[in-house]
Formats: structure tokens, C-alpha cells, sequence
């Protein structure tokens, strides 16, 4: 991963789902944490489960934190 902060979530849409960016690519709509989970697995963090991404300081979460879904 490229920067300090090489994942970013971006605030609810009207449907509660959170685009995911990582390393300046979208990964998808995150509906939860275990989401955003699994598109860090998928961009070479395998062993990422939902507590590394609440105390993740290779997230940026924007509109809330890891507990904003709606």
C-alpha cells in the first residue's frame, strides 16, 4: 500500500453503504466493517478481520467512523 493512509471510507449514501478506496482505486460499497474487511483482504491483507479495521490507522473514515452506517 502506498501512502500512510492508503484506504479511504467515504460517508454513508442513501442506501447506508460506504464507498471503499484503496490506493486511489474504489473497492466497492462497504454495508460493514466486516466489508471493509474483506476488501483488505482482497487488495494483500489477508489476516484483516473486523477489530483491525476499527483500530486501523491505515484508514481514513470520513462522515463518521467505523461505527457510522447510516
Amino acid at each position: 500500500m502506498a501512502s500512510d493512509q492508503p484506504v479511504t471510507v467515504y460517508p454513508p449514501d442513501e442506501d447506508n453503504a460506504r464507498r471503499v478506496r484503496i490506493d486511489g482505486t474504489i473497492s466497492g460499497r462497504a454495508f460493514s466493517v466486516r466489508d471493509v474487511a474483506r476488501f483488505m483482504q482482497e487488495a494483500g491483507l489477508q489476516g484483516f478481520d473486523e477489530m483491525d479495521v476499527v483500530r486501523s490507522s491505515l484508514i481514513q473514515w470520513r462522515g463518521g467512523g467505523p461505527e457510522t452506517w447510516d
